[in-house]
């Protein structure tokens, strides 16, 4: 009877020594796993962050060219009419885009003029071709919308 009992304690030692080992191993594995998910998880973050910045960046590259465009409209269309109604001169660009912005909302067909060797840059409500016209409406825009309005006539 002494066999069967020492077989037993040698059986009941592998298993609980195995089962150890087993546990360690699960243990290890389970924490293999979480770092190489947590790796994979900032390398997802990183691309993501790269990606952002590319668009971003070629974001930034497309409203520029819009804004040159739109500018190079602006000066176009302002040289095609001769006689341009005058809101606002500013020095300062950012004066005369908020102006210009005002005089959107109201509904005018505003531009502004970037006039050679000056630093003022000139708001005008409403372009004409004609100067008969365009003293018809400066007349109305003075007794309606801006009594200091005046008309820029481009050569």
């Amino acid at each position: 009877m002494r066999h069967p009992t020492a077989i037993l304690l040698i059986l009941a030692i592998a298993m609980i020594s195995s089962c150890k080992f087993l546990k360690e191993k699960t243990f290890l594995g389970k924490k293999d796993r979480l770092l190489a998910e947590w790796q994979a998880r900032q390398d997802s973050i990183r691309v993501a962050d790269s990606i952002r910045h590319v668009h971003d960046s070629l974001l930034a590259i497309e409203n520029a060219r819009l804004d040159s465009l739109r500018l190079a409209e602006e000066e176009k269309h302002a040289l095609e009419s001769r006689y341009n109604i005058i809101v606002g001169s500013f020095i300062t660009p950012a004066y005369a885009e908020a102006l210009a912005d005002d005089y959107r909302r109201r509904g005018y067909d505003v531009r502004i003029i970037h006039r050679e060797n000056s630093r003022f840059s000139l708001v005008s409500a409403e372009s004409h071709e004609s100067f008969r016209r365009a003293v018809s409406r400066i007349q109305q825009f003075q007794d309606t919308v801006a009594i200091d309005s005046w008309i820029y006539t481009l050569k």
